[in-house]
């Protein structure tokens, strides 16, 4: 349950009063440096991909986008933070399906996912890779399902915190799948990965642009994907639906927001700028390799995917009993 303010519908008249008394700031913006909020600890693929754009924008708007890192309680810390920054443009946040599912996961959160965020883009989809360490007994999706079903509860997954893409993903995975795997959160996608490579912890589903990377360099092998088909930057990695779970198919996201009431002006240049690093070749590959699918949405299409997605979730999540209590 929500505290302090009940669900309504993003761009509301008042978001719109706010800009229309502000058109200075709107034809000025940006005049100063721009905080970029990421709510993970650096290392991660959505820090990865935060930082290739961020650099770009600088170069664009003439200021510097500074990334800053707010890890902590399943993305909340960050998220929270930046809800409760000035609407004036100079704080963004970068994030995933922590803002649409936490409502559900934690007994309360000091925000509204929807009243107090406007939407600026839809950045990019991609799978998650379940990996396990290179030196790992299991060696296919059938060799996990047996071994969690012939010791519940025994195996672990780590993620880069609750209410994350990797955490979504294993519990839809576990769901699905009718296991018990333990789950054992981390502060960020870094020291998950590091806790995995040593073989503290037996699997991951990891994002594409922080796991694939590691598959490369032959510290953790691919087990899976998380879309129903293979994907072109891990041709040999198996649909985890035609690999022992069928009819497992989920994909992650990362997006733009920034706090409600931002003028629309000053969202409208964020956007069409993102949208033009987006575009450009130089970005594109170094996005292609992290095996993300560019999207590049209106604030009006990311609006929708975010209602979606929580609406999505919700049940599962609840179908599951998954809660968190710390």
């Amino acid at each position: 349950m929500l505290d302090r303010r009940r669900f309504t519908k993003l761009g509301t008249a008042s978001t719109l009063l706010t800009a229309i008394g502000s058109p200075a700031l709107a034809q000025a913006w940006p005049n100063r440096i721009v905080r970029l909020v990421v709510p993970f600890t650096p290392g991660g693929g959505i820090d990865g991909v935060g930082r290739i754009i961020g650099a770009r924008l600088s170069e664009i708007w003439g200021q510097q986008v500074v990334v800053e890192n707010k890890p902590g309680a399943g993305a909340n810390i960050g998220i929270e933070f930046v809800a409760r920054a000035a609407p004036d443009g100079y704080t963004m946040l970068i994030t995933a399906g922590g803002l649409t599912v936490n409502q559900y996961l934690f007994p309360s959160i000091n925000y509204d996912p929807v009243a107090d965020f406007a939407p600026v883009t839809l950045i990019c989809t991609f799978p998650n890779l379940l990996a396990v360490p290179k030196d790992s007994k299991f060696r296919s999706v059938g060799d996990i399902l047996a071994a969690a079903k012939a010791n519940p509860g025994k195996l672990t997954y780590a993620s880069p915190g609750h209410g994350s893409s990797p955490h979504m993903s294993a519990e839809l995975f576990k769901y699905m799948a009718k296991v018990d795997i333990t789950h054992v959160p981390y502060r960020g996608a870094a020291p998950a990965i590091t806790d995995l490579v040593a073989g503290r912890v037996d699997m991951t589903f990891a994002v594409m642009a922080s796991g694939l990377p590691m598959v490369a360099a032959g510290q953790l092998r691919a087990l899976g994907v998380s879309t129903a088909k293979r994907q072109e930057a891990a041709p040999d990695v198996p649909a985890i639906g035609e690999a022992g779970v069928p009819g497992y198919d989920t994909s992650s996201w990362f997006a733009f927001v920034v706090p409600a009431k931002t003028p629309p002006d000053v969202i409208r240049k964020m956007n069409a700028d993102t949208l033009r690093v987006l575009a450009e070749p130089a970005v594109k590959a170094r996005l292609d390799k992290l095996g993300v699918i560019i999207v590049g949405s209106t604030p009006e299409a990311l609006g929708a995917h975010l209602k979606e997605d929580a609406a999505k979730w919700g049940p599962v999540i609840k179908a599951a009993n998954i809660k968190v209590t710390e």
